[in-house]
């Protein structure tokens, strides 16, 4: 007989109900990937280490304090919040990384930090306002891959599969509709950053 494999929320439900044991295979069945995101960023093997610990010092708070909620792939959360620890690592460190894959967006950044103050909180809900106006603006074959993308949660794969373009048309979507969202922001010299 099979054993049904776990999926991610219902360990997480499990983990934010008491079972401490759900948090260790989360970081078991991840581990390899964050670790390897988080390497292929800072090239330090014991800075890898700290910025993965850190990842889950920040995600066990977020958990227990009950800020966690079910808007995508628990994975996909866990690496925001190790891709914003490894700017503010370089931040401190006074050497922002430029980052070259089509994965990581500036724009974006700035909204997935769940442990915000009020003030904050408030400021993250205008730049997420703002920055749904701002996709308004683009054409249409951009606009929809960039929501299913970010608001949706969706793979490449997926995005091709629903839209009937192949992958490689959908990245180039994705890249389009991000260097005219960069424009419109330069151009309306609009700053994302609270």
């Amino acid at each position: 007989m099979r054993i049904p494999i776990i999926s991610d929320s219902e360990l997480v439900s499990s983990y934010i109900n008491g079972d401490e044991k759900s948090l260790e295979i989360l970081i078991k069945r991840h581990k390899q990937r964050i670790y390897s995101f988080i390497y292929s960023k800072v090239l330090d093997r014991d800075l890898t280490e700290d910025v993965f610990q850190d990842t889950f010092i920040k995600v066990i708070k977020t958990l227990k304090l009950g800020n966690y909620n079910e808007q995508g792939k628990f994975v996909s959360w866990v690496m925001r919040i190790a891709h914003n620890l490894v700017i503010d690592h370089f931040r401190k460190n006074k050497r922002i990384p430029k980052f070259e894959n089509s994965y990581d967006f500036d724009i974006f950044s700035v909204l997935s930090d769940s442990s915000l103050d009020a003030e904050k909180s408030m400021i993250k809900s205008q730049i997420l306002n703002d920055v749904k106006k701002l996709i308004e603006h683009l054409p249409n074959d951009q606009k929809e891959v960039l929501k299913y993308r970010f608001y949706n949660d969706m793979s490449f794969k997926e995005i091709s599969d629903k839209t009937g373009v192949s992958i490689n048309t959908s990245l180039g979507r994705m890249r389009y509709a991000l260097i005219n969202l960069r424009n419109i922001i330069d151009k309306k010299n609009i700053v994302l950053t609270s």
